[in-house]
This record gives C-alpha cells, structure tokens and sequence, in this order.
C-alpha cells in the first residue's frame, strides 16, 4: 500500500518537483504556497496544451520568459489572454 501511495505521489507531482522546482520554494506565509501552486499548475497545462513549439515543459517555460510573442500566443490559444 506504502508503494502504490508513493507512485502515485510521484507520478502525479514529478512535473512540478523536477520541472518547476516546486519542493525548493521557500514561500511560506499564509496562503501563498498554495496560491503559488495553483499557478504553477496553471501554468503546466497551458504549455503543455501548447502545440506549435514541439518541446518540454522547461524548453517552453524558458522561451515564454524570453520571447514575448510566445508567450503572447501560449496565452492566446489558452483563452487566458
């Protein structure tokens, strides 16, 4: 039981954890780690729903924070913008 609890936990939370670097965050005031999450997991879907540049999540998080077009179409195409 210890185990299957363990794999889901990590298949559910791995994106965040390697990706995002979520367990290295050190907001801790009120509400804001959860609020912080939430757009973390925001974030995840919208470039993960993105399909006009063919990468991984950190390829697609780096090149939204460089390039304004970008990220302007990744906001478009999520109905966010």
């Amino acid at each position: 039981a210890i185990r299957n609890h363990w794999h889901v936990e990590n298949k559910l939370h791995w994106r965040l954890d390697v990706v995002m670097n979520e367990d290295d965050c050190k907001i801790r005031r009120g509400n804001a780690a959860e609020l912080f999450s939430g757009i973390r997991h925001i974030a995840i879907n919208i470039l993960t729903n993105d399909k006009v540049f063919k990468a991984g999540l950190r390829r697609k998080m780096r090149k939204a924070a460089m390039d304004r077009n970008y990220l302007a179409s990744v906001l478009a195409g999520s109905g966010l913008s």
